[in-house]
């Protein structure tokens, strides 16, 4: 049991192999996981890594430090121009973070569902349109089990583009998904 927590904390240190990582403007490392769909353990890891160094005090570890929470950027999700409906794609990776999400109580650290646009409508319809999509994905994780509590939803419109040089581009169309209140 010992081993395999430690074997856990050792990959929770580990940058997830085969996606990009950067540091947004939150000094929070954001995951773009593109297309890929991340297993339940690395959701967890990436959510909750202060949860892995408790595991390891409690089997008599020390834990000399954890990385910090990641937020989830789900490019895979390219929203058509001017819809909130989610893809097929989005769906089965929004199920693993619903697996891992539906184990939380209510009055655990919220998850912040923040929506993106690109730059192709008004800065009005961009803000409304980002948090349409953000609450979509909600509502879907909710149907699957989650705590409505648990979930905050945030529509950042334009402000923050995945690909600046290309401002109009699909992947810009995303949404991400991490803790509130780390840096």
């Amino acid at each position: 049991m010992k081993a395999r927590l430690f074997l856990s904390a050792l990959t929770a240190l580990m940058i997830f192999p085969g996606v990009s990582q950067a540091k947004d403007a939150s000094k929070q490392s954001t995951v773009h996981l593109g297309a890929d769909v991340p297993t339940a353990e690395q959701v967890k890891e990436g959510l909750y890594p202060d949860q892995m160094c408790e595991e390891l005090k409690q089997t008599g570890f020390k834990c000399m430090g954890f990385k910090p929470a990641l937020n989830f950027s789900l490019p895979a999700t390219r929203f058509a121009l001017g819809s909130s409906e989610l893809s097929d794609a989005l769906r089965v990776q929004l199920d693993v973070f619903a697996t891992v999400l539906k184990e939380r109580s209510a009055t655990g650290p919220e998850i912040r569902i923040v929506g993106h646009a690109d730059a192709s409508g008004t800065e009005e319809v961009n803000n409304a349109l980002s948090r349409q999509r953000a609450q979509a994905v909600k509502s879907y994780l909710i149907a699957q089990g989650v705590q409505p509590k648990l979930l905050v939803v945030h529509g950042d419109g334009a402000r923050r583009l995945a690909d600046p040089a290309n401002p109009l581009g699909s992947v810009n169309r995303r949404v991400e998904i991490g803790r509130m209140g780390i840096q």
